[in-house]
């Protein structure tokens, strides 16, 4: 089998002023990045204005494994596969990082022949969004440190700057730095960290934001310090909001690309699942709704961080309604959680499966305590047994979930038919009933507790000493009405990567919570997940090159 990027490299693309044209978008609507990528024009965002909502499709998945789930691909393939059906279709999707493209994580292009080219762009630089999230929250950590150094008007307590910098690459060693070293002019000496540009708030921010002005109110919340009165102080103090806006004009707008069968895909975004809300921007989403008669979209990770984030933080701001929700899983990702080693997956062993399937379990009944019509499918491989798929199958319908075969990293959006029709049956035939898992009226403790005890399966929570002041901080400013962001390992339900399956009745460990004032959320640091990753002994980097003709080689 090609790898994917040969398969990619070996696509023949429609310029993408035509891929728009197939659904009503001008010439003239266009921002265009190249032949094959553009922008979508504030001018269209504000005509697609009245028009009615196409049907939303939340593609999740169970939680990752080395052995793979394919959630991307999977909502790429079943957006192939609805062309197919002659359905007009539109995918919205994240951004991806370079932290994982030249780390281990991998691009988030999909794979096989369920794509989304130009597949070296999209990994790579793209349009530039992520650089002007990185500019933009930089220059706000420019400014506060450089209003220390002029006199400090506005008192910031140089031990309690919350406000971090941030770069797109996994970089440990900026994790815990001292800045300011050398002479008075080189500013006041203090600790400060790097997160990545993922884990930024100007990412939530931007991925929220529903236009220039809402932007612009969000940013200005944004809390970077807090006072010698323990009063926060926010980047509107800080004078900072308009050139922070002007830094992000053009990466507020949408991405427009196209999928190797040419299916139209909205790129925007791309906060992580496990740091942060791990969803494609709002901007986005709601334009393909506009634009389409069906939107595919996808959350981060599995459905305890991505789909748990996508329903109770952006679906609660953005007045969305999911429709439906497809679940993926793989049989070699399940008998890995059932104990089978990486090297045995290919193996059938039904006793492993079935003790591994109590993962898929949980997320199904996770997601149908929000209400949302259930699709689960396997993406498929050649060493899966009719034995193994038909007992995974019996598994679903018995709990009320439909099930279908996926075959889109094979075959394309035609290996991705029978999923469609099957999401297709479920939208017609079943209604969605979707509510939030919490009240916003709810204590920011009691919404931990729920999140962690519903979606989880944990028995308790710890909160640290330094967790319990924070919340209590939190909540005499007037932040307890926000909804929270859990940040956690995405390997496990519960915060410990190593306890696979299904665990039950563990206590969930609160080290750290802070507001994300902007974004509009309280973000909760449980166990030991990291806002800063670090490269593996051999990254994918490492593989990585260019020829003398340009052409990309090594990546995926």
């Amino acid at each position: 089998m090609k790898s994917d990027i040969e398969i990619a490299q070996e696509a023949v693309l429609e310029l993408i002023a035509e891929v728009a044209a197939r659904i009503g978008i001008d010439p003239e609507d266009l921002e265009l990045y190249g032949k094959y990528k553009a922008k979508l024009s504030e001018d269209f965002l504000k005509k697609l204005d009245g028009r009615p909502d196409g049907k939303l499709i939340l593609v999740t998945a169970i939680n990752p494994t080395p052995a793979g789930e394919g959630k991307t691909t999977t909502s790429v393939g079943l957006g192939e596969a609805f062309g197919q059906l002659g359905k007009r279709a539109i995918v919205a999707l994240r951004e991806p990082s370079l932290g994982p493209c030249f780390g281990i994580k991998g691009g988030a292009a999909g794979g096989g022949y369920a794509q989304v080219v130009p597949m070296e762009d999209l990994n790579l630089h793209f349009t530039g969004d992520f650089h002007a999230i990185t500019s933009a929250n930089n220059l706000l950590a420019a400014l506060l440190d450089n209003h220390i150094q002029q006199g400090n008007e506005l008192r910031i307590d140089t031990r309690q700057v919350v406000w971090k910098r941030c770069v797109d690459m996994n970089d440990r060693v900026l994790r815990n730095i001292v800045i300011g070293l050398g002479s008075k002019a080189d500013g006041t000496v203090r600790e400060d960290h790097f997160v990545i540009t993922v884990a930024s708030e100007i990412m939530a921010v931007l991925c929220l934001a529903e236009d220039m002005k809402d932007l612009k109110e969000r940013l200005e919340r944004i809390v970077v310090a807090y006072n010698l009165d323990g009063e926060p102080v926010t980047a509107g103090d800080l004078k900072a909001v308009g050139a922070m806006a002007a830094l992000l004009k053009d990466a507020l707008k949408p991405n427009l690309v196209q999928t190797l069968e040419h299916t139209p895909v909205l790129v925007h975004g791309g906060p992580f699942a496990n740091i942060a809300h791990g969803c494609n921007s709002v901007r986005a989403t709601r334009a393909a709704l506009k634009m389409a008669d069906y939107c595919i979209t996808e959350a981060g990770f599995g459905a305890d961080l991505g789909a748990e984030k996508f329903f109770d933080i952006k679906c609660r701001m953005a007045g969305l309604k999911p429709d439906a929700a497809v679940l993926v899983a793989t049989v070699r990702a399940l008998k890995y959680n059932g104990g089978v080693g990486k090297a045995d997956l290919a193996l059938e062993n039904l006793d492993a499966l079935k003790k591994g399937i109590v993962n898929l379990e949980k997320h199904i009944e996770n997601l149908q305590k929000y209400g949302v019509p259930i699709v689960v499918t396997l993406n498929s491989f050649a060493t899966d047994t009719e034995a193994e798929v038909a007992y995974v199958e019996g598994f679903c319908r018995e709990r009320g979930c439909e099930f279908a075969l996926s075959q889109v990293w094979e075959k394309g959006g035609q290996g991705g038919v029978a999923l469609a029709r099957k999401v297709l049956e479920t939208l017609e035939t079943k209604e969605s009933h979707f509510k939030p898992l919490y009240e916003d009226d709810l204590g920011l403790k009691a919404k931990i507790e729920t999140v962690a005890r519903e979606i989880y399966g944990a028995g308790s929570v710890n909160f640290a000493p330094a967790a319990e002041k924070q919340l209590s901080r939190l909540e005499t400013l007037g932040f307890g009405g926000l909804p929270v962001c859990m940040a956690k390992t995405q390997y496990s339900l519960s915060d410990d990567p190593a306890l696979l399956g299904r665990p039950e009745g563990f206590e969930l460990n609160v080290r750290e919570v802070y507001v994300s004032a902007g974004a509009g959320f309280v973000v909760v640091l449980t166990g030991a997940v990291m806002t800063m990753p670090g490269l593996p002994k051999q990254p994918a980097a490492y593989r990585i090159d260019v020829d003398e003709n340009g052409r990309i080689t090594g990546l995926f």
